[in-house]
């Protein structure tokens, strides 16, 4: 009897996470479902947006180019000063001249294998499990009032990002992920807003506030174009010499 009721207490236990695991698989597909679908997402090879970020009274004119797993570069207009990031699967480099730094610099390791991560123009969900990644469900938190779905993604490289589902539109409201300033770590927080179907038949939040800088320094950057595989020339992601 001792062993049946066992044999009974496995199942459930298996069943539960099983049923667990599955919750998870459910949400990240009716997301991805409610921003397009997978194969719509899957054709998605190069993004090219612009918007403006407002902080402190500053515009921000911004750029930003992407190819899939190929490279991404940030252009930033302030206060009529160029600047630009770049990153690449192998390399990165940085010419911030707002900040004093006026000659080209590489990243470190460290952040070239941060940003490896972030050069998937299909989001990460699309594919997670193909792609090494990993997902789990935490349940249900409070976004300024929705109830939402709350899941856990674990990149292949070791990030972590929660994001924040809205139940009712399965559309992404809001990430949290961690970040290291100074030695110190702090949760960095992303919300997205007015999401837009474009005639690729996807749809892409237009307003994002995201996070600039240590804790409480967000600002809402505001999209005004994007364009889904444009052509984009490989020296894009070269440092101007």
């Amino acid at each position: 009897m001792k062993s049946v009721k066992l044999a009974i207490l496995g199942a459930a236990l298996l069943g539960g996470i099983s049923s667990y695991a599955q919750t998870a698989d459910e949400v990240v597909d009716k997301h991805i479902e409610a921003i397009g679908g997978k194969e719509n997402w899957r054709k998605v090879k190069s993004v090219v947006s612009e918007g403006l970020i407002s902080f402190q009274g500053i515009d921000i004119n911004v750029v930003v180019t992407a190819v899939h797993n190929t490279g991404s570069r940030q252009d930033l207009t302030i206060m009529g000063q160029s600047n630009y990031v770049i990153m690449t699967p192998t390399e990165g480099w940085m010419y911030m001249p707002v900040q004093g730094k006026t000659t080209v610099e590489p990243m470190t390791e460290e952040q070239v294998k941060k940003g490896a991560d972030e050069l998937d123009t299909q989001g990460a969900l699309v594919d997670y499990k193909a792609k090494g990644h990993a997902v789990e469900y935490l349940g249900k938190e409070d976004v300024e009032g929705t109830e939402c779905h709350k899941v856990k993604m674990v990149l292949k490289g070791g990030k972590e990002t929660t994001y924040f589902i809205d139940p009712a539109s399965y559309l992404l409201l809001k990430s949290t992920s961690k970040q290291s300033i100074n030695g110190q770590e702090f949760e960095m927080t992303t919300s997205y807003s007015n999401y837009q179907k474009l005639p690729e038949g996807i749809s892409i939040p237009m307003t994002v506030n995201i996070p600039l800088g240590g804790p409480g320094m967000n600002a809402d950057m505001v999209l005004s174009k994007v364009e889904i595989n444009k052509t984009v020339s490989p020296e894009v992601f070269k440092p101007a010499k």
